[in-house]
């Protein structure tokens, strides 16, 4: 599943880095279903503040605790960085950033001044620091993979997006007076689509698909230049939004052609893997890619037509896609780290990766989390469905979350009650 070369436990956080972020972004999901199921379908207004919130607990909560889990791994795994005090790193960012994400929850919800300046500090602090630290040991590495590469990249964007939301939050909190609030927040929706979770997922793919699924490399175009021209069509928008009022009409487009061609490219690619078997992982990145050319299909035929039912559809699938794909790594991040770090241990009753989560497993989830996007979609135009598809989303995050649990109780269970090898030296 992993290339292991170079791969050691003294290079790979401790096996709780990466659960405890997973397990926020469960958490924060589960907030999400009982958001959904409290708010009804006024979360598909965006100019309603029910629909700011739930779709800051799912950028923020959720999606950014499964990137910084993925972070944590992937950074020694697939660039050869090596971050120094893991445990240390991780409570500095998760403590304050869990503590900020839910007083700018509640900003939202009341309005109060002072709660947009507290979360500006503590989610400011906590994500400008990690993203700094990160991109930091990135750029001491003398030879980079087009992954490394695109994650150095995409942390530039998520440190340009936390910029942005701090001018957002600093002018609702009073700080600034806010001239250029229109087109920062537009700036900032961009850089949040697609400067940063895109792009993250963008880069960590052109690796983990060849690796995981024993695919042909993308095209070297693609991986040498889609990162890079990603931020540079963004950047220049942002730059240039102040000037020309109309310059995202141009550079929207340019985006989703892009997006279009590299998940055509992404389903080319896992058609094309020399292990045929179809597991739910490959199902997932199926339809999270399949999702990503329709959310850009119907954001175009939005701006175009006018018909906001477009946007909205075009909101959800970008959701789906990114909630997909994220879905999809965890299923492949949580058995592989408690095999390795149990076998690493020494343990031989260490247990094989179908027996932390089977194959089975995942695919009911799979099945659980189609469901869930197909009623949110269905609820746009029967609304008592939304109900369905707010527990759906309970029971779909609460899934994961007995699989972090089950994975977490069969790590100390091994540790407590497991055999490890015997190295008998013999003494002189």
């Amino acid at each position: 599943m992993f290339d292991q070369n170079g791969l050691s436990l003294d290079q790979a956080p401790p096996i709780s880095v990466v659960l405890r972020f997973f397990l926020s972004g469960a958490l924060f999901g589960i907030v999400a279903g009982l958001l959904i199921l409290v708010f009804n379908t006024a979360i598909f207004d965006p100019a309603a503040i029910e629909a700011v919130i739930l779709t800051h607990t799912l950028t923020l909560g959720v999606m950014l605790s499964f990137m910084f889990a993925a972070l944590f791994q992937m950074l020694p795994v697939i660039a050869g960085v090596k971050l120094t005090a893991p445990v240390r790193k991780a409570n500095m960012l998760q403590y304050p950033f869990i503590l900020g994400v839910i007083v700018l929850l509640f900003a939202f919800y009341s309005g109060k001044v002072l709660l947009f300046t507290i979360a500006s500090f503590l989610l400011g602090g906590a994500i400008l620091s990690i993203t700094v630290t990160m991109l930091r040991e990135l750029l001491k590495l003398p030879n980079h993979s087009s992954s490394s590469k695109g994650m150095s990249i995409a942390l530039i964007a998520l440190g340009i997006l936390t910029i942005l939301a701090l001018y957002m939050t600093g002018t609702l909190g009073g700080i600034f007076e806010g001239m250029h609030y229109l087109q920062v927040k537009q700036a900032h929706f961009t850089f949040g689509l697609f400067g940063w979770i895109a792009l993250l997922i963008i880069s960590i793919s052109f690796q983990v698909i060849e690796m995981f699924y024993v695919t042909p490399s993308y095209p070297t175009l693609m991986h040498k230049h889609l990162p890079l021209s990603l931020l540079i069509l963004i950047g220049t928008g942002t730059l240039l939004s102040p000037i020309i009022a109309d310059v995202w009409s141009f550079v929207t487009p340019l985006l989703a052609l892009l997006m279009v061609l590299y998940a055509l490219i992404t389903l080319k690619r896992l058609t094309q893997r020399k292990r045929p078997i179809t597991d739910a992982t490959v199902l997932l990145w199926r339809i999270g890619t399949g999702l990503l050319i329709a959310s850009m299909l119907l954001m175009l035929s939005a701006d175009y037509s006018g018909y906001t039912i477009l946007a909205k559809l075009s909101y959800l699938s970008f959701a789906g896609f990114a909630i997909s794909i994220v879905f999809a790594m965890f299923y492949k991040i949580v058995p592989f780290l408690t095999w390795f770090h149990l076998s690493s241990q020494g343990y031989f009753t260490a247990p094989m990766m179908h027996e932390v989560i089977h194959p089975k497993t995942a695919m009911r989830h799979f099945y659980i989390h189609s469901a869930t996007l197909l009623v949110l979609a269905l609820s746009l135009f029967f609304s008592p469905l939304i109900y369905l598809g707010g527990f759906l989303t309970l029971l779909s995050f609460g899934w994961i979350l007995w699989q972090i649990i089950h994975a977490w109780r069969l790590y100390l269970h091994t540790q407590r009650t497991g055999e490890k090898f015997e190295m008998n030296i013999p003494t002189t």
